[in-house]
């Protein structure tokens, strides 16, 4: 397994901008599945977005669907989601996931799928 730590969340007015961050530690990194999930206060954690080991597969939630990005970084061990355009919706916690596959083009949409977390970082979208 990856240990993954967050980073790069805050307090941005609607229409912001914000690049979440999530390094990993261990030699995994790179042959892992990545996803991003969020939580919202009173909510269950819903899946936002993932990218497969390769790279170049990524799928998204509708509701984020043109205003956010999903990328991968090998050889910093770091997976980036770009969040444009941030609505008050877009107010939870965000977490990073990692699973080992064998399969290059793999994405993976249920957090059942994803065997590490990182402890998650706070974005919150003010009206």
């Amino acid at each position: 397994q990856v240990q993954l730590v967050e980073s790069g969340g805050g307090l941005v007015q609607t229409g912001g901008s914000l690049r979440l961050s999530c390094t990993a530690s261990g030699r995994t990194f790179g042959t892992s599945a990545l996803g991003w999930f969020r939580q919202a206060p009173g909510k269950e954690r819903e899946f936002v977005a993932a990218i497969s080991r390769s790279g170049t597969k990524t799928d998204y939630a509708d509701s984020v669907l043109g205003r956010l990005t999903i990328s991968r970084d090998n050889a910093k061990n770091t997976v980036y989601l770009q969040m444009n355009n941030l609505k008050p919706e877009d107010t939870a916690v965000y977490y990073c996931a990692a699973k080992f596959t064998f399969n290059y083009y793999e994405v993976m949409r249920r957090d059942d799928q994803y065997a590490s977390w990182g402890q998650g970082t706070q974005v919150t979208v003010s009206s």
